[in-house]
């Protein structure tokens, strides 16, 4: 990857002149068998840009209401577009049809016009937990029956295709707009892209440029993604196998609790006893182990392309020593 980043073409993409940007673009949508691409510095932009684009100030959102797009993007949603939220408690990230169906706003003056629907898979917070693709479709129906678009934060959405055996372009043929993120599983150092039609594409970049986020010779950076792309993602099994290889040593230890199911890369398990969530990521840490306390009983550990079967193996060690 480092290699292909040295290598890599550029040139100015604020005037769309970058060839090594250009490519990723055109990759990223051919991959998804959509029609235009717009590469970010970031998830959470590439989301604010769809958001901004699908609704008009006063508009409502509906999503989970452990959304990323909600809970971790700085209550953008209210900042950058003047929406607002209707928060749905769903299963571990993930919200249904009749969920969405029961949410849409009557037409009356009195309350806010609900015109987008937010999907995240895999969903974060629910453990890396992924939606069946069937369940898409079924809030898909209920999207066109309302006149209502379907964005997907697709943060993690190969890890989901990989676990699932899904197809890109079955996301493709079913969202009206979809981020991708190039950073974490897929292991580019910098960036997302947001996929949709020529012309939503063509306002993403306008909203892009307002958001601050026109970039100069950014080439290195799509580079990376490409590379990512190309030789990444069939290899986030491993990364899923790993996972479960640690749910299964931490799920023996007493003071560990309820852990949510492993579908992916992420594990997310409750502490107790002898244990706080910080208590036991500074005793990670003391190791040389790096996880995250996402609350004062829950533990957050996630694997990528960079934790080595070896690594592995050493922290499965150490918790059976804890």
């Amino acid at each position: 990857m480092l290699s292909s980043m040295m290598r890599a073409p550029i040139g100015d993409d604020v005037f769309g002149e970058d060839p090594s940007i250009n490519a990723l673009e055109s990759l990223s949508a051919s991959i998804f068998g959509m029609e235009a691409a717009v590469f970010c510095p970031s998830g959470t932009m590439t989301n604010q840009i769809a958001i901004k684009c699908h609704t008009r100030s006063g508009d409502e959102v509906i999503c989970d209401q452990m959304s990323h797009i909600y809970l971790y993007e700085g209550g953008g949603i209210a900042a950058n577009s003047g929406a607002s939220v209707r928060l749905l408690a769903g299963d571990r990230g993930k919200i249904s049809a009749e969920m969405v169906q029961a949410a849409i706003n009557p037409v009356d003056i009195h309350k806010p016009s609900t015109t987008l629907v937010s999907l995240e898979n895999t969903a974060n917070r629910g453990g890396g937990s992924c939606y069946e693709f069937a369940d898409i479709q079924s809030i898909k129906e209920v999207c066109l029956q309302n006149n209502l678009k379907l964005h997907l934060d697709g943060a993690r959405v190969f890890n989901a295709i990989i676990a699932k055996k899904e197809s890109p372009k079955w996301y493709g043929e079913t969202f009206d707009s979809i981020s991708v993120c190039l950073s974490k599983g897929l292991g580019a150092p910098v960036g997302s892209v947001l996929l949709g039609t020529h012309d939503f594409i063509q306002k993403a970049r306008r909203v892009r440029k307002l958001f601050g986020g026109g970039m100069r010779q950014a080439g290195y950076l799509a580079a990376a993604g490409i590379y990512a792309l190309e030789n990444n993602v069939t290899r986030l099994a491993e990364d899923h196998l790993h996972t479960k290889m640690l749910e299964t040593a931490i799920a023996k230890k007493d003071f560990v609790g309820d852990i949510l199911p492993v579908e992916t890369n992420i594990l997310i398990f409750e502490v107790k006893g002898r244990y706080t969530s910080p208590l036991l990521t500074a005793k990670l840490k003391e190791h040389g182990i790096l996880a995250i306390a996402i609350s004062p009983t829950q533990v957050r550990l996630v694997v990528h392309l960079n934790i080595s079967p070896q690594d592995i193996q050493t922290t499965i060690s150490l918790i059976e020593t804890l």
